[in-house]
């Protein structure tokens, strides 16, 4: 067969990971605000004596190294999506930004819990009025950020949902479902700039209670606090990266409408089922079917065409000669027959 011919049967697989997404440009501003607003906290809290303040901007630092990894992830995803050397795209380098954003988030909460037990033992003076200004900037600076990310946050969830046309299996619907969830980088870049606000808001908390009641404890405990509540936030963004990195099968309810999508007609039977992430709110399927009456693989990726989300499929079709037999096992079947 000649290479002109087998065109028709391939197809590309960047996925739109090519495209630019809305959080990249956003994320290069806050990478600006958050290390302009670092600097200043941090020599901030070492002239004034404020353990929050200090805290607040060595958070800032770890966000702006991780802001850094956001914006690095989504231009090499999108420089890269056209690679051969990767199988489904680039589109698992979002997930991996959000993975190392998790990281850093659980690094810096640890930082920052045992720098407040230090100055639980060992309490400094601190210049509440200078520091409490410095805070009041760090806060309005982390709360703009917010704004600015969130705005894409949500601008994401509503992104052209563009089908994408396989030569091979029909169209195979790009899904917006839940989109914010599934971009793991901007959730990590999100989350890091929250985290900043929260810490601000701790830390002006924490000044004001010292310098008015002369709750000098209430700084390193706004501090512990503060880093139990990244370190929570943390934990979860791990949970749901590790999940896409390490090819976690797909939510029930996407198996289930896979499966309904197949078996509808009643005599085809799906006897083994993959689905995982390949990128932001995409999936790949590999799937086996069991019937007595075999049609060609395209027939079925066609069938799969209105289940949103599936951007890649692999069929596998057998032969199954006695149907009484197969309605006999499909009867006998478990959830747990399933992966």
């Amino acid at each position: 067969m000649h290479d002109q011919n087998l065109h028709a049967w391939q197809h590309d697989h960047s996925f739109g990971q090519d495209k630019k997404k809305p959080g990249e440009a956003r994320t290069v501003v806050v990478i600006v605000l958050t290390a302009v607003t670092m600097v200043v906290e941090i020599a901030a809290g070492i002239a004034f004596g404020s353990m929050a303040l200090l805290a607040d901007g060595l958070h800032m630092a770890s966000h702006a190294v991780a802001l850094g990894i956001s914006a690095f992830a989504y231009v090499y995803a999108r420089r890269h999506a056209h690679d051969g050397r990767y199988s489904f795209g680039t589109g698992k380098v979002n997930a991996l930004g959000g993975f190392t954003g998790a990281v850093l988030l659980g690094v810096f909460a640890a930082m920052m819990g045992w720098e407040s037990v230090l100055r639980f033992i060992q309490p400094v003076d601190i210049a509440f009025n200078q520091a409490i200004v410095v805070a009041v900037l760090g806060l309005i600076v982390n709360g703009l950020s917010v704004f600015i990310l969130g705005h894409s946050h949500e601008h994401d969830e509503h992104e052209d949902d563009s089908s994408h046309d396989h030569a091979d299996g029909g169209a195979m619907e790009h899904a917006d479902h839940d989109h914010h969830h599934h971009d793991h980088n901007l959730r990590a870049a999100y989350l890091h700039v929250l985290a900043d606000a929260l810490t601000s808001v701790l830390a002006i908390f924490a000044l004001l209670a010292g310098k008015f009641y002369d709750l000098i404890w209430m700084d390193p405990l706004m501090g512990i606090i503060g880093g139990a509540l990244v370190a929570k936030w943390s934990l979860g963004l791990l949970r749901t990266t590790g999940a896409v990195l390490l090819d976690r099968q797909a939510s029930q309810h996407l198996q289930d409408s896979i499966q309904e999508s197949i078996e509808n007609n009643g005599t085809d039977r799906v006897s083994d089922l993959h689905v995982w992430s390949i990128g932001p709110g995409i999936y790949a399927v590999e799937l086996a079917v069991v019937t007595h009456d075999p049609k060609p693989p395209n027939h079925y990726k066609r069938l799969l065409a209105a289940v949103k989300g599936l951007v890649h499929a692999n069929v596998e079709v057998h032969c199954h000669e006695d149907e009484s037999e197969l309605d006999d096992a499909e009867s006998r079947k478990t959830v747990s027959d399933l992966p």
